[in-house]
């Protein structure tokens, strides 16, 4: 039996160049759930945990009707208080406002023939079941960024200023303007791969 993987069917979603350019993504569904503060911390890695449990529960209620399909890669948006930090530009973003204060949404995407009730279904199984108690904060989430500046950063996170400088530089030549949130695909798994060898696609909605 065959499995459905996103990452080979949908290759404009999830490949992206070392130079910045235009792409249109269409809608998507996810399932995910939101938070605030350091991603290097114990809540971020146990949402983690509880959105894999819960994107695994509805990988075998699938499997088990004949459609399998492979878990597809960790996403997450990433904002701050406009408002606050507006002087801060993107690339001086990561750098200058405390990883205590950033907003985040954690996300995995589903393939298309998932729906919010086996969503639903599959919390509560991680809940009842699997005995994760944060799973109950995890919700079936649609997105559509449409136009898009993407480009795919090597190395650690600490260096993605370096990559979102390309990005801000490109918007400026384009006379493009942010139109969403900050937007990463992490393609390498950030506890099993050496820093200097993760690679992320990092995304911004523009108009």
């Amino acid at each position: 039996m065959s499995k459905l993987d996103l990452t080979k069917t949908d290759k404009t979603y999830y490949n992206a160049k070392i130079n910045p350019e235009i792409v249109f993504i269409e809608k998507a569904n996810y399932i995910s759930l939101t938070g605030q503060g350091d991603p290097s911390g114990k809540d971020f890695s146990e949402k983690i945990q509880a959105l894999y449990i819960t994107a695994y529960v509805i990988k075998f209620m699938h499997k088990a009707m004949d459609n399998d399909f492979v878990v597809p890669k960790l996403e997450a948006l990433w904002s701050f208080d406009n408002e606050k930090y507006a002087s801060i530009s993107m690339d001086e973003a990561p750098l200058k406002i405390p990883r205590a204060e950033w907003n985040y949404r954690i996300m995995i995407r589903m393939p298309d023939f998932v729906t919010k009730g086996q969503t639903e279904e599959a919390i509560a199984i991680a809940v009842n079941k699997k005995q994760n108690e944060l799973a109950k904060t995890i919700e079936f989430f649609e997105m559509e960024e449409g136009k898009v500046i993407q480009v795919l950063h090597i190395g650690p996170f600490d260096t993605e200023p370096q990559t979102l400088k390309k990005i801000l530089k490109f918007s400026t030549e384009n006379n493009l303007q942010q139109n969403g949130l900050h937007h990463e695909i992490y393609l390498s798994d950030f506890r099993k791969t050496a820093p200097e060898k993760l690679k992320t696609i990092l995304r911004e909605p523009v108009k």
